[in-house]
Order: structure tokens, then C-alpha cells, then sequence
């Protein structure tokens, strides 16, 4: 049964996880919230991501590029490679988003949900959580 998970703006669906799939993938539904981002570019080395637009359109920063992804497009993020995105429209919009391997798991989205309850977050515990589960914040560029 698919598991949500809100996280400010976001809104995950959880529809695979690593432990469904045996640590093949983690799939899940993202919905972003207007002028909703990712507050912290980073990137991860044990894993790929494939993001496919399902409503609306988020712009994904890849590699230093700036990319649309709409309904129909998407767009790869090799392991390694820095990234992050944003929903500059008035409108929510609605991705898949599929981990290979699945290492992730929902957790991490729950623990990051956590701290961004609590009010104000630390944002030494939020990195901190970031790389216990192997999500590397990027330097300032």
C-alpha cells in the first residue's frame, strides 16, 4: 500500500521501496508545491535517479544546467552528478521518481519531515541526516 509523506512544500507518495523491491529500486510520486525547492543541492553516490513529469513543470539544476522537465519529459541524474529543483510555476506540479538502485528507503524522507516540524531545523542535523543516508550536500557554488 503506497505510503505519503509530507515534507513542507513536498508531498511524497512512496509507491515501491527498497524493501519491496529487494533493494532494486525506490519509486515514488512527488508533488512540489509553487515555488517550492530543494533547499540544499546535493548529489549521492550509491544511486541514479530518473525523474518523469507527470503534471505541471519543475526545473531540475543538473550538473550546473538548468532543465524542464513537463508531463511526458525526464530527465537522468547519474550518481555523483550535483542537482536540485524547483516548481517556479503558480501551480503544484506532480513527478515520478525512480532510485536504482533502491537504497534509500522512505525514512529518510520521514526523519527530514521531522526535523522540519520542529520548527526552525538545524541545519547541522539536517546535514548530518543527509549523509547518514548517503545524500551529499553540495559546497556553495
Amino acid at each position: 500500500m503506497p505510503e505519503t509523506i509530507n515534507i513542507g512544500p513536498l508531498q511524497l507518495r512512496f509507491l515501491y521501496s527498497k524493501d519491496d523491491t529487494a533493494g532494486s529500486i525506490d519509486m515514488f510520486e512527488m508533488t512540489v508545491q509553487p515555488n517550492a525547492r530543494m533547499p540544499i543541492p546535493h548529489y549521492h553516490e550509491s544511486w541514479d535517479e530518473t525523474v518523469y513529469g507527470l503534471t505541471g513543470t519543475t526545473t531540475w539544476r543538473v550538473d550546473g544546467k538548468d532543465i524542464e522537465v513537463g508531463p511526458g519529459e525526464t530527465v537522468f541524474i547519474k550518481r555523483g552528478i550535483v542537482h536540485g529543483f524547483t516548481n517556479r510555476t503558480a501551480e503544484p506540479t506532480t513527478c515520478l521518481c525512480v532510485l536504482s538502485p533502491g537504497v534509500l528507503g522512505p525514512q529518510y524522507f520521514k526523519d527530514m519531515a521531522g526535523l522540519l516540524a520542529a520548527g526552525t531545523p538545524d541545519p547541522a542535523k539536517m546535514k548530518e541526516t543527509m549523509l547518514r543516508y548517503g545524500l551529499i550536500p553540495a559546497p556553495p557554488s
